[in-house]
């Protein structure tokens, strides 16, 4: 038996207002009954209504859990632009008091484990609705059910899938890149194994740095190198089982001369010193600080080549966009995203549980319409 979404009470509480948080905010002030902004303290929360231009359009509160808890009603949307750990006690807290919740983050075990109460509740929990993870998920779904319906499910082929994505700095620096979040989360995450497929193998780099390869888009180098675990997307993106991968990947995206740049980085990483990368973090953030006079650009390039004897199938998404003085492009994806995935919360339309952004091709299309709508601009390119 499918159990009914628990029906959205209009009211919106986003919590935090970091890098990530831009446009998207101002969207829900537009559809949502009620926006409640938290932060740090009510002054900052206020500050940064004021920033975007939302000042009486939201309420600024100071964020600790329990105040939260007090002013959470059944239907509330609980919106976390916290970090990833912190999303598992807040989504206990939504399923006690009868709320959704969404957030850009992968979806860690501690939130699958509250996955089921909060689907029997009649609960959406929309997680990954960002840029990457997020924008990614919706081009790959796409591009899956094209190539489905050009070459067949049950017709045997072969097939390349890649997805990179990368935050870079819109004027090149010394360091080829714009820290779009905290330097010792992109540490941690260079230090975390990567899988992917490779020649057809299953492949894992330990330090994913090593496994750096150049990657041309529309004339200009970048480079790219794996990230996480890409196994699972094949059977997430609906892969054909009469298909095999040659090469399967998502991965990060940088800009040339990355790789030299960062020597120095891959040094202290390679040593292992926890102390002395907790140091390095620091030593980046102030070396590097992310000010509104240098704009950032997003890349996210996501293709798929299917090989059959019947024929061939190649297409690809590409979205490059840049910020400007009012907002960086990777506010400007992962909020009108997200607010994206919120609005179809309170309109109903998620089913209750888990949702991986948009989950279907036919609903991920809608997506890409809407954000398209939206002014999250990208093309699509498809060779027969």
């Amino acid at each position: 038996m499918t159990t009914e979404p628990a029906a959205a009470s209009g009211t919106v509480h986003w919590i935090g207002a970091g890098l990530s948080t831009g446009s998207g905010l101002a969207a829900l002030c537009d559809t949502a009954g009620r926006v409640r902004l938290w932060h740090r303290t009510e002054a900052r929360a206020a500050d940064a209504l004021g920033r975007l231009g939302l000042a009486g359009r939201a309420e600024p509160r100071a964020y600790t859990l329990p105040a939260l808890a007090s002013e959470l009603a059944p239907g509330d949307v609980v919106v976390s632009m916290l970090p990833a750990p912190e999303h598992a006690p807040l989504l206990a807290e939504c399923v006690r008091q009868g709320a959704h919740f969404a957030c850009s983050s992968y979806v860690s075990d501690a939130v699958l484990e509250q996955v089921p109460a909060a689907g029997r509740a009649g609960l959406v929990v929309l997680t990954e609705a960002g840029l990457d993870p997020g924008i990614d998920h919706l081009f790959a779904h796409d591009l899956v059910a094209r190539a489905r319906e050009a070459i067949g499910d049950d017709t045997p082929a072969s097939y390349t899938l890649t997805s990179y994505c990368g935050g870079v700095p819109a004027v090149p620096n010394d360091f080829t890149y714009r820290f779009s979040w905290a330097p010792a989360g992109v540490l941690g995450a260079l230090r975390s194994p990567a899988r992917y497929i490779e020649g057809g193998e299953r492949t894992v780099a330990e330090r994913p740095w090593e496994a750096t390869r150049r990657h041309v888009l529309d004339g200009e180098t970048f480079e790219v190198y794996p990230n996480r675990d890409s196994v699972p997307f094949v059977a997430q993106y609906g892969l054909p089982d009469a298909w095999t991968p040659r090469t399967f990947v998502r991965g990060t995206l940088r800009l040339e001369g990355w790789l030299r740049a960062w020597d120095g980085v891959f040094e202290v990483l390679k040593a292992g010193d926890d102390e002395r990368i907790a140091a390095l973090a620091r030593e980046l953030a102030a070396a590097y600080p992310t000010t509104a006079d240098d704009h950032d650009r997003v890349v996210l390039t996501v293709s798929l080549d299917v090989r059959a004897e019947s024929g061939r199938w190649q297409g690809g998404y590409l979205l490059d966009l840049v910020g400007d003085a009012e907002e960086s492009a990777m506010a400007r994806c992962v909020s009108r995203t997200l607010a994206l995935g919120v609005r179809h919360v309170l309109d109903g339309s998620l089913p209750p549980g888990l949702n991986r952004a948009a989950e279907t091709a036919a609903r991920s299309g809608q997506w890409l319409r809407e954000l398209a709508r939206d002014g999250v601009e990208f093309t699509l390119r498809v060779d027969r």
